[in-house]
């Protein structure tokens, strides 16, 4: 039977309480405890320990269902900032002044964002139109496809071992 690879528990639930990323606990337990992990090792003992989620699902800001090539450009990213902050999560510093930035720009050019994942860009800044009543452009249906993180295989016998 292999070795646990969670060395201080409580050590790992102040972490998710400080708002640490995953790569950063990857990094710290790699560099403190000489252990390889990856991230879905920390959302399973996120969803074991009963922790709040760290993210936020906003399918009304991000109705579409999103290509892997388009998950990292700045509009989905501020998105995904947005979402956090409507859903009451806290900002740090940084992510605080530059959604403030982006949301001035978006209102300074009276535009919205729009997705279009048929495109090689996938995303864009269109002029705001009468119908628009967010910061996006709304599709005329959603195509979000998540699933709730929490409702998935049951973790509770799981002993993350190496």
């Amino acid at each position: 039977m292999g070795a646990r690879k969670i060395q201080d528990k409580d050590e790992v639930i102040r972490w998710f309480e400080e708002g640490w990323t995953y790569q950063e606990m990857i990094d710290e337990y790699k560099r403190k405890y000489g252990i390889d992990t990856v991230s879905s090792m920390w959302g399973n003992f996120r969803y074991r320990e009963g922790l709040d989620r760290r993210i936020a699902r906003d399918d009304e800001l991000i109705p579409w269902a999103v290509k892997k090539e388009h998950r990292q450009p700045y509009p989905i990213v501020m998105l995904r900032v947005e979402a956090r902050k409507r859903a009451g999560l806290p900002l740090d510093e940084d992510k605080t002044k530059r959604l403030a930035s982006w949301l001035k720009m978006l209102e300074d050019n009276n535009a919205v964002v729009h997705y279009d994942p048929d495109t090689e860009e996938g995303w864009f800044y269109v002029p705001r139109e009468e119908s628009d009543d967010d910061i996006i452009r709304r599709p005329a249906k959603k195509t979000t496809q998540r699933k709730n993180a929490d409702e998935h295989t049951d973790y509770s016998q799981t002993d993350y071992k190496r």
